[in-house]
């Protein structure tokens, strides 16, 4: 679809220019649907076919994308799930209710064998990630900028359910140095960390720990509050290309 000018809507049918101002102004929406308020759509019935299990982690889509693959597997005689993606982008979540004063440690253990190329957390266009731990924060949301007060009534309004107030990703980069923080361009209410970078581990299972609050109050300058839900994702949508990972259990500990 090509791009519109201002002075081609004014030549449009009024109902026509509308809805399509409305599509370019929701436009830059779609990298915030596919990450912060990812954690809280609601997918249509059947689009998964899988009800949450036992332990509260079910699949999740992402509005207009197809699915990356997840499944409980053995992986090295070890209990893993498989994420599978091709030019895909859902997520494996649960939800949690963790109050401020309870967080402490996270740890997890994930496992990758090739990285896409293409891809970097850095860049919008090329926005995928072979690998990501999130974890999506209740807050005060009084105070979110104005700019992201109206960035979330309009994801709350595409997806029915209203993003976090602040989502912290830990990647596996394929360029970025390790330790980077990088902002999302859109919302800067979501911020990853890298944490693996790079071909240098690839085909072993990496552990990780994290302190949150620590990670949280140095990314976000502020104190966090409430856990809200834990997140897995592989994605490779953007570039249109192909990723795999494989992910152990998240510990949170007190």
């Amino acid at each position: 679809m090509s791009e519109s000018s201002p002075e081609d809507l004014h030549e449009m049918p009024v109902s026509a220019a509308l809805s399509q101002r409305r599509a370019l102004l929701l436009a830059p929406l779609a990298g915030l649907a596919l990450q912060g308020c990812a954690f809280w759509s609601k997918p249509p019935p059947g689009a998964l076919g899988q009800a949450p299990a036992p332990d509260g982690w079910h699949e999740v889509p992402l509005p207009g994308k197809q699915a990356t693959r997840y499944a409980r597997v053995r992986k090295d005689g070890r209990l893993a799930v498989h994420a599978r993606a091709q030019s895909s982008a859902s997520m494996w979540r649960r939800k949690v209710d963790v109050p401020a004063e309870r967080l402490g440690q996270a740890r997890w253990t994930w496992r990758v064998d090739r990285l896409n190329p293409q891809a970097s957390i850095a860049d919008v266009d090329l926005e995928d990630a072979v690998a990501r731990v999130i974890f999506a924060f209740d807050g005060d949301r009084a105070r979110l900028s104005a700019r992201n007060r109206a960035m979330f009534d309009l994801a709350q309004a595409l997806t029915g359910e209203a993003p976090p107030y602040a989502t912290l990703m830990y990647v596996w980069e394929t360029r970025k140095p390790l330790g980077s923080v990088v902002v999302n361009p859109r919302s800067d209410r979501i911020r990853k960390l890298v944490v693996d970078s790079g071909p240098e581990h690839l085909g072993t299972w990496r552990v990780h720990q994290r302190d949150l609050v620590a990670d949280y109050e140095r990314i976000f300058g502020e104190k966090p509050g409430p856990l809200m839900a834990i997140g897995k994702m592989t994605d490779a949508d953007n570039t249109r290309a192909s990723a795999e990972a494989w992910y152990g259990p998240i510990e949170l500990l007190a």
